[in-house]
This record gives structure tokens, sequence and C-alpha cells, in this order.
């Protein structure tokens, strides 16, 4: 591998002010573990509610997954919308769809700056998928979803005009800074060691409280075991570039169901990652380091496919959970604790909109999206 910054995102830029780590005992209403995006999205939604809210994370705010990811934000759970209808019916499979619209909606506006809503693509690498990408443009017509054909630059298959680019590390950033303003307290450098549905215990403090909110994607399964049969850990790479001129990409780019991704940041810079398959059974861990086997896949892929000879200036990982079948994990367990994640490498939008669901259950309050997941 060629020279570059050690496992930091492209989208890290400098001057984050930490928070403390948790000391002592503290109370609150609910208690939310994990500081990205879901997380995040639930201690707003709770002080919305005018809940008392601590939060804790094992590392920084969106210092994971919710950081260090392509910066796509998608409608849709991570199954394409044909293949979710297969599964799910048409009518659940619309329903869950437009969740998902709304809470890219209102993940955009959050956003601020960081994000731009320039649509997605889906780009087909041979007949078959060009194929598939009928079969989900034919679903979403029917069902009145928006989705067009397309043809251009980047290749053949499917535009989302509604889809949105970001910054995944400035949006997180921007929630935690409105969710401290809006009176939760945010301690970062604190893992859970201990969570039970009226207290969460860290190193150096614990939480007593009404009930807890589990938002953490990556390794899910070590802080609940109850759930390690049914999630696997697996680590996502990426690489980043210099500004460049060679290439413009309008909007973000899926490509060959999604095993690559990429997209050009306002400032000319690439952000790609991908070929997880193709790093083979070494990649399900939970090991957020870059690879030199992946990490040679992505450069071959600049420089041979994209034609892009700009110096790589990062290259990173992240571990993200997967689950079998098309729905991410909303559970309840051991009493209050409200437990969402493993969105199979989706989570920006889906991780948002449940989030404000598992808030909204750990208030005692029903949740429409809640139950359209099929959350229990």
């Amino acid at each position: 591998m060629t020279g570059s910054a050690a496992n930091a995102p492209l989208w890290e830029s400098g001057g984050w002010r930490p928070y403390a780590p948790l000391r002592g005992a503290r109370e609150a209403d609910v208690c939310v573990v994990g500081l990205g995006g879901s997380g995040l999205s639930a201690v707003i939604e709770l002080r919305a509610l005018g809940r008392k809210v601590i939060a804790v994370d094992g590392g920084s705010v969106a210092g994971g997954a919710a950081g260090r990811n392509g910066g796509f934000m998608l409608a849709g759970t991570a199954a394409f919308y044909h293949d979710a209808r297969a599964s799910l019916g048409a009518e659940r499979a619309r329903r869950l769809y437009q969740l998902t619209r709304d809470g890219l909606a209102a993940e955009v506006a959050a956003a601020g700056p960081a994000a731009r809503r320039v649509g997605s693509l889906r780009i087909a690498t041979d007949d078959s998928e060009l194929e598939d990408c009928e079969a989900q443009f034919a679903a979403m017509r029917e069902d009145g979803l928006p989705v067009e054909r397309y043809a251009g630059p980047e290749g053949r298959g499917l535009l989302f005009p509604e889809d949105a680019a970001f910054d995944p590390l400035a949006r997180c950033r921007r929630l935690a800074q409105r969710a401290v303003a809006a009176g939760a307290e945010l301690y970062e450098g604190s893992p859970a060691l201990s969570v039970s549905g009226s207290r969460v215990v860290t190193p150096d403090g614990e939480v007593a409280c009404g009930a807890v909110v589990v938002a953490v994607d990556g390794r899910l399964g070590a802080l609940l075991p109850e759930l390690r049969g049914e999630v696997r850990d697996v680590r996502l790479q990426m690489l980043g570039t210099a500004p460049t001129r060679e290439l413009r990409l309008p909007r973000p780019v899926y490509r060959r169901y999604g095993f690559e991704y990429y997209q050009q940041d306002p400032a000319g810079r690439l952000a790609l990652g991908g070929f997880r398959d193709l790093g083979g059974a070494a990649e399900w861990t939970a090991d957020g380091t870059p690879t030199t086997p992946v990490q040679e896949l992505l450069e071959r892929f600049l420089r041979d496919e994209l034609r892009v000879a700009a110096p790589i200036t990062h290259r990173w990982a992240a571990t993200v959970s997967y689950v079998a079948g098309v729905l991410p994990v909303a559970r309840r367990l051991r009493g209050d604790v409200w437990v969402i994640g493993a969105y199979n490498g989706t989570g920006n939008v889906v991780g948002a909109v449940l989030g404000r669901a598992a808030a909204r259950r750990a208030a005692g309050l029903g949740s429409e999206a809640w139950d359209a997941f099929g959350g229990r």
C-alpha cells in the first residue's frame, strides 16, 4: 500500500474538542449507549419529549462506522426494493420505504451544510445486474416511488433522485452539539461494561435510569451476547484521495450490487469503498484495521477503472454488524433495553429512523416506525 493517513477517515478535519468520560454515579430517565447517528438521533428525540438523557460511548462521537462510512444517505433498507418487496410483501415494503424517505429528508435538514441532495446511482457491471436493475425499476414504479433509468459516464443503471451525499463525521458532530444544546449529557471514552434496563456501568461511572437505548452497530453481539447467533461483525474498508479534476462525480455511486461505492466531495476528493466480498472470510471480523489485500483491490479499481492518478491520502476501515434477511435489529431485551443495529452497511438513514423510534419506545410511547420494522 502507498503511504496515507493511518486509519483516519477522509472526513476527519480536526478541531473536535472531546467530551469528558463519565465519572461517578448519575441518574437519567433514559441512558443511550452509542454516540453515532442512530444514538444521537435517539438522544435528540428524547430531549424533545422532555426526558433527561445521558449518553455514553466507548470511543468518540461517530468514532465508529457512523463517522467512517461512505457518506451515502439512501432511502430504503439494505435490500434493493424489489428484494424487500419479495420478502416482506408490497404493502410493508412500501411503508418502510416511505418511512425512510421521510427520515432522509429529516437527516438532510439535520446535517445542514454537510449534506447535498444530489441523488444517487446504482450502476450495473454486467447484463445480469442490468436485468436486476430493471426488476427494481419496475417494482418501484409500480408502487409510485421515485426512480429513473440512467445511462451516463458512470455506466448504466438507476438514478434515485431524492438521495443525498454527505460528510458523515461532520453530520454526527453537528448532532452532538445540538443534543448538548438541548440539555443532554454526552460522555466519550466511556464503554458500557454492563447494561440492564435500569443501569449502565462504565469503567469510572454508572447511570441509574428508567430505560436504556442501545444504538451500537459494530460489535453489537459483544455488548449483548443474546444477539451473537443473529448478528455478525464485518469490516468495511475505504480509501480517500487528494482533490482531483480527473473525473467529475456529481452524485454518489453504488456499483456491483453495492459491493463498491464511491463519491466525490465538493472539494474534489474521492472516497472509495468496497471489495469486502473479495476479501474473503478475513473480513468477517471485529478488527477495524485496513488490510493490504482489500486496500490493493481498492487502489487497483481507483487507478484502472476510475482512471484516477491523484495521491491516496487516507486509508481506513470500520466494523459494522450484518444480519440475515432484509430488516435490522429492533428489539427489546432485559426488560427496558431497547436495541437497534445491524443495518448491513446502510445505517445512515435507517439508523436515525430507528433511533427516534427506540427513543419513543423507551419513553413509553408508541412508534409507527418501530412497529413497521417489526420491533419487539
